[in-house]
């Protein structure tokens, strides 16, 4: 379909530089880019908007149920666009007649600007987990955590485990610390630049708790904290910390795709679970 035909969409010359919220490619001023009113972006001209919902097939062969796999970044595009908004209508409601001049001089607050980098490394991840998708890898996106404002960003279910993955757009090289050992507890600290990390490491292992409650113990559930934008070296890198793994994107996916014990059949049926467990956010 034509991005003309589709009222959210439309083609246009970019006045300003920007960058495809689909593959991260950089988009220069007067590049013909496509813009989405609903996430209020812009992507490339040729790459394929995310899908937020897709049909599979469930536990028996034709049978089918839809499942609504939700939208990558979703939540944190909608707290960006929300503390955007809210600065914009401040600063016109003290400003009437400067306000134009004042926003168009000015930048948002960093705090505001983290969840558009966010939500710019959650996208472009669900993008490519959505391309791998198929009957033995399937995907779900910024899913609610029950009981608690906490989402997680990725869920993919494919036949070596079940994987709960969170993007990070950080800069600086990723590396382990190891403190204390012989006369004092052993520590692991997740460093990334200079600063120290290892909240996000805690994080991702409360999700593991939610998701391993919900497929029960008996199935391989593995953390991952895959930094899109850090500083890798050329060779080496990754490394594993209290059991998740932290890897850059090329290093995630063969991961997933490896082969593993879980059938087709099963790993529709955990999917189908964590989708009714985990609702869309």
């Amino acid at each position: 379909m034509d991005a003309e035909s589709v009222p959210d969409e439309k083609r246009m010359r970019l006045r300003y530089a920007g960058m495809c919220r689909v593959c991260g490619a950089e988009l220069p001023a007067k590049t013909d880019a496509i813009y989405e009113r609903t996430t209020k972006t812009v992507r490339c001209v040729d790459c394929v908007p995310t899908v937020a919902e897709v049909v599979v097939p469930i536990v028996a062969p034709g049978v089918v149920e839809a499942i609504d796999v939700g939208t990558p970044g979703a939540s944190a595009r909608r707290e960006f666009e929300r503390r955007r908004d809210k600065r914009e209508e401040r600063i016109w409601s003290k400003h009437p007649k400067l306000g134009g001049l004042i926003l168009a001089l000015s930048d948002d607050p960093q705090s505001t600007k983290a969840w558009d980098v966010g939500a710019v490394g959650e996208e472009r991840v669900g993008a490519r987990l959505n391309e791998l998708a198929s009957e033995s890898l399937r995907v779900l996106h910024d899913r609610r955590i029950p009981g608690s404002r906490a989402n997680i960003d990725h869920i993919v279910v494919a036949s070596s485990g079940v994987y709960v993955i969170d993007p990070k757009r950080y800069k600086g090289r990723p590396s382990l610390k190891i403190e204390g050992g012989l006369f004092r507890p052993r520590e692991e600290k997740l460093i990334v630049g200079s600063r120290d990390c290892t909240k996000l490491v805690d994080g991702v292992l409360k999700q593991l708790d939610v998701v391993r409650g919900i497929v029960g113990d008996e199935i391989p559930v593995r953390g991952v904290l895959c930094f899109v934008d850090a500083d890798w070296p050329l060779i080496g890198g990754s490394f594993t910390t209290r059991a998740v793994d932290v890897l850059w994107p090329k290093k995630l996916y063969p991961k997933l795709q490896a082969e593993g014990s879980l059938s087709i059949e099963a790993v529709a049926e955990l999917h189908r679970r964590l989708a009714t467990g985990l609702p869309a956010a």
